[in-house]
């Protein structure tokens, strides 16, 4: 079993950025009808870091993680994640950088109810094309390392919400990704649950040569966060870092 060497993608010099956003704009529609989601974004997240994206709805969070994460083609400026030129990427390359490269935690945990959980979290593995044997001994590793050993062959209907979170952040990194993305992880969670995912996510996901972005309106985040990117309309207001980061 081989995993996608994440030293193949790294930025060329160890101290450039993981993400690094330049004027970033984003506009739906035409004429008229026009929204401007992103009105010139620049943003920097070294590697290693774990970045809180906060500010009310509708302030352009979902839509700059999109664009980050390869989803989503801004309308202008420069978007360099991982020492790749996401902006100018083909289709083809951006779903093959997503694939190779980021997680996903989703605010809803998006599992499959006919797969167990060890299936679930093999997913990413399935579509990279891996044998499912082998996809789904990586991915009980994984499951087992977060604690949800004695629940492999479980469906999603027999798993707490607690516990279906974690099969859901095992899913984002069981290929090993360098970004991990994650929009309100906690916000479908109680005071307990929401704690212990946030903590995954931290002690797990970052490391030298990766970062991670978290989209939340949850306060209780924010702890976890090395720096928090205050949005407002269309826009990065501030950015401050936290006593974790300093």
């Amino acid at each position: 079993m081989t995993r996608p060497d994440p030293s193949a993608s790294l930025p060329a010099s160890a101290d450039a950025p993981a993400i690094l956003l330049r004027g970033v704009t984003k506009e739906f529609g035409r004429g008229d009808t026009v929204t401007r989601a992103l009105r010139g974004v620049d943003l920097e997240v070294p590697s290693g870091e774990l970045l809180v994206l906060a500010g009310p709805s509708g302030c352009g969070k979902t839509t700059l993680v999109s664009i980050v994460a390869g989803t989503l083609q801004p309308t202008s400026g420069e978007v360099h994640v991982l020492g790749h030129d996401v902006a100018r990427m083909t289709n083809g390359r951006r779903v093959r950088f997503r694939r190779d490269h980021v997680g996903f935690v989703f605010q809803s945990y998006n599992l499959l109810p006919s797969l167990t959980a060890a299936e679930n979290a093999a997913v990413p593995l399935l579509i990279a094309g891996w044998r499912r044997r082998d996809a789904v001994e990586v991915a009980a590793e994984m499951l087992d390392a977060l604690g949800l050993g004695n629940r492999l062959t479980n469906l999603p209907s027999e798993l707490s919400g607690g516990q279906q979170q974690r099969v859901a952040i095992a899913r984002a990194l069981v290929h090993d990704p360098q970004l991990l993305v994650c929009d309100e992880p906690t916000s479908a969670l109680d005071a307990e649950n929401g704690r212990i995912t946030m903590e995954l996510i931290a002690q797990i996901a970052v490391q030298p040569g990766r970062a991670v972005i978290v989209v939340t309106h949850d306060s209780r985040v924010f702890t976890f966060a090395n720096r928090i990117a205050t949005m407002e309309d269309g826009r990065i207001e501030s950015v401050e870092t936290t006593t974790r980061g300093a």
